[in-house]
């Protein structure tokens, strides 16, 4: 890590001082925990994380210590990839809620997924008349469990916004990605990148969730993957400071299988594997059901062009 990436971070939405924010969580590392997996998409839930304050101003709940730059881009990079089936169910549900967005737009020439995994959400946008998607993804794994049809749109690195021309993007989409960085105000680069009128679309974790407040440290959004996690009032204000419009941010429902919702649910692992063994012989295994567990879909309009310093 630099020296700078050693000092405590300020609030990554608002930049109020460190020093303000509330405790949140203790840190609770146990690097014997740590695998091939530990940095992986819908994963088994470990209940790890960094040490969690809370900001006063805007609510964003954030690690005040977090891995440096370069630490994060190569555990992505070497993360294992065992989730084909949740990613295809995610990218269903969230293509679903943003039903309203998509018929709002005027242009559909190009749209871009930051953090795209397997790219399942690329074919949604393709269903939704996107002419060219694009996908960044910095998991090799996931790539290479994506078909063959889908890799050809996928681009293996973390995101750089100047691989992008200004004003060349009707959509963009970063789903449940922004907790994984360590500045969420990458979105103010992205607006450059959104032409007149188009529109950015986020998935976010919500901590105020009832089910997350309920669960504490046994939620399955404690984890050490999560630089920061949202609420409605810290992604509202996101994308506002980054002068983006109209902004709509609500809940919403997630459909996977049964077997899915088993895995996430903070028993005993030994347990999880008993009850989905016995859904695979009953054939409730692959059952869909939906449940609102407290994520948060926003999206928000690009009406004027700002330049960024």
């Amino acid at each position: 890590m630099s020296q700078q990436d050693l000092k405590p971070r300020d609030c990554p939405v608002c930049n109020s001082p460190v020093s303000k924010a509330k405790h949140y969580m203790d840190e609770n590392y146990d690097v014997e925990k740590i695998n091939s997996l530990s940095f992986s998409s819908r994963k088994n839930p470990e209940f790890m994380c960094h040490h969690l304050v809370r900001c006063i101003n805007c609510d964003l709940v954030f690690a005040d210590n977090p891995p440096g730059i370069e630490e994060l881009s190569e555990l992505y990079h070497n993360a294992d990839f065992d989730s084909i089936e949740e990613a295809q169910d995610a990218a269903k549900s969230y293509s679903k809620s943003l039903s309203i967005l998509f018929k709002s737009l005027e242009n559909k020439d190009k749209a871009l997924e930051i953090g795209t995994g397997t790219g399942a959400f690329l074919d949604e946008l393709k269903k939704n008349s996107f002419d060219q998607v694009i996908g960044v993804e910095p998991s090799v794994k996931s790539i290479q469990a994506s078909p063959e049809h889908r890799k050809a749109w996928i681009i293996n690195d973390i995101f750089k916004p100047h691989d992008f021309e200004k004003d060349s993007l009707d959509l963009i989409c970063c789903f449940m990605t922004l907790e994984h960085i360590r500045d969420p105000k990458m979105v103010f680069e992205l607006r450059n990148l959104i032409k007149k009128n188009g529109a950015i679309a986020l998935v976010v974790h919500d901590h105020r969730a009832l089910i997350n407040r309920i669960l504490g440290k046994k939620s399955p959004i404690i984890d050490i993957e999560h630089m920061q996690l949202f609420s409605k009032r810290s992604i509202n204000m996101l994308l506002s400071l980054a002068g983006f419009q109209h902004i709509k941010v609500k809940s919403f429902r997630n459909t996977y299988s049964l077997k899915y919702w088993i895995r996430l649910l903070p028993i005993n692992n030994n347990i999880k594997s008993f009850f989905i063994k016995l859904l695979s012989i009953i054939k409730l295994d692959e059952v869909k059901l939906s449940f609102n567990v407290g994520n948060l879909i926003a999206y928000g309009y690009n009406s004027k062009k700002i330049q960024v310093v």
